[in-house]
């Protein structure tokens, strides 16, 4: 049973800083690939970022492209989201999210398990 766990979340003044982790378990990690999502209120799910198995390639939704990294740390079973010149519109509930491939995955029926969601809060 894959699990992910997410933390990091909280409250941030508008071009402040988070870091998101998720930890992952109950599989090889390294294997595959890992993504950020997030839902804002009384929006759908939309993906935010990806990052292949390894590490060395990853995609980003335009609106984050340039103030958000996605990193992974094999030997810690955790993926990373840092969020940088943080905005009010990024202000959802993010999911870390997985499925049973290794390159990098942009579309949500990619994604078969999913972490509980971590509050981001941006106060403009």
């Amino acid at each position: 049973q894959v699990q992910l766990v997410e933390s990091g979340g909280g409250l941030v003044q508008a071009g402040g800083s988070l870091r998101l982790s998720c930890a992952a378990s109950g599989r090889t990690f390294s294997t595959y690939g890992m993504g950020w999502f997030r839902q804002a209120p009384g929006k759908e799910r939309e993906f935010v970022a990806c990052i292949s198995s390894s590490g060395g390639s990853a995609d980003y939704v335009d609106s984050v492209k340039g103030r958000f990294t996605i990193s992974r740390d094999n030997a810690k079973n955790t993926v990373y989201l840092q969020m940088n010149s943080l905005k009010y519109e990024d202000t959802a509930v993010y999911y870390c999210a997985t499925g049973f491939w290794a390159g990098r995955a942009t579309t949500q029926k990619q994604y078969v398990f999913w972490g509980q969601g971590t509050q981001v809060t941006v106060s403009s």
